[in-house]
């Protein structure tokens, strides 16, 4: 029901993910006037919602007063019961982030050694792939051990969804060199060098902005401020270089016939940067996986966002950030008074 479109993009989207991936099954979750084209699809359950957390609710409005809405059902749907067992292994949204992030940190809890969830989604490089950059919003100050379970959860979601079984880990500073950045990145430094010395991590160093698209390290961490910054500069970007081969077309009869001759060349490099293609962030650190879709995305965007979906549960991602986080927490471990009894990621530097 989320997002700018609606049905009329997440209907279609799930129809095609269903085509394609013959072994899936889909539980949709809205309102039932707004399910019942999908209602003779096989290996699709509907779900009735009453209630819709609009895009410009606020994050008490969606916890609660709507109890009842399409976000927080879809989300309960990957809650574990009384048996262990969820009755999906994923659930996707394309409406508003700080409600989904909220209701599911809520109804699913963290993870034990996580403070916050963080949100992680891919970027294009020039290297002709992608890299993973989180947190993209979710957390817009953090201290340095929040960026080191960052960093571990990070590289949890590229080992399973990339086969990356040992990826590249950078932290994202004003310049390489280790004396550089704030208090906060100089000790998130010191934690992941640490964290390396015990292979928990493959921590490269620090990393600037172009190392992004350079495709310098599979992995990128980042505070949700700065990150969040990243994404939507890539965003316009794109969109802006997109929109200047369009107009080529369309300026003189010489730029014309330019175009005409670069077009191969023109198209893949708009596939390339086509950020439909990486729609889908994944929100790490929850007992269970919940992905976001953009809220502008079109039915081919969104079908990206169940693909990515799709792969997280299909390849056990929820296990493997347990796993690490565990592995961190047995070699780091955090003392009572730091962490005020409860157990963190972190370690005394």
């Amino acid at each position: 029901m989320g997002g700018d479109h609606g049905p009329s993009v997440t209907l279609p989207a799930c129809r095609a993910f269903l085509d394609a991936h013959p072994q899936a099954e889909l539980i949709l979750v809205g309102r039932s006037d707004a399910l019942q084209p999908a209602a003779s699809w096989e290996r699709c359950t509907l779900v009735a919602a009453t209630e819709v957390v609009e895009m410009d609710d606020s994050v008490e409005v969606a916890l609660r007063r709507k109890k009842d809405s399409s976000m927080r059902l879809a989300i309960s749907q990957v809650k574990p019961g009384p048996d262990g067992a969820a009755l999906a292994q994923a659930c996707v949204s394309a409406g508003n982030t700080g409600a989904l992030m909220a209701v599911a940190r809520y109804l699913l809890k963290t993870l034990e050694g996580i403070d916050r969830p963080a949100i992680a989604t891919v970027m294009p490089n020039q290297l002709d792939g992608h890299t993973t950059v989180l947190d993209l919003g979710a957390n817009v100050d953090c201290t340095a051990e929040h960026l080191l379970q960052f960093a571990v959860m990070g590289s949890a979601l590229v080992a399973a969804v990339e086969g990356k079984a040992n990826p590249t880990v950078g932290l994202l500073n004003i310049g390489e060199e280790i004396i550089k950045g704030n208090d906060t990145i100089k000790q998130a430094g010191e934690l992941l060098r640490n964290a390396a010395s015990h292979n928990l991590i493959n921590f490269y160093g620090n990393v600037e902005g172009n190392d992004i698209f350079k495709g310098t390290t599979d992995l990128v961490v980042c505070d949700g401020f700065v990150g969040n910054v990243a994404l939507k500069t890539a965003e316009g970007l794109a969109a802006m270089l997109t929109s200047i081969i369009k107009q080529e077309f369309t300026r003189n009869p010489l730029t014309k016939l330019a175009a005409l001759v670069a077009l191969p060349v023109l198209s893949r490099f708009k596939r390339r940067v086509d950020y439909r293609r990486y729609n889908g962030a994944a929100l790490l650190g929850l007992r269970g996986l919940v992905f976001k879709s953009h809220g502008s995305a079109d039915a081919f965007a969104f079908e990206m966002a169940l693909n990515r979906a799709y792969d997280a549960a299909r390849n056990r991602l929820l296990d493997r950030v347990h796993d690490r986080i565990l592995d961190t927490m047995q070699a780091l471990p955090a003392s009572s008074e730091e962490s005020g009894g409860a157990p963190q990621v972190a370690h005394t530097a």
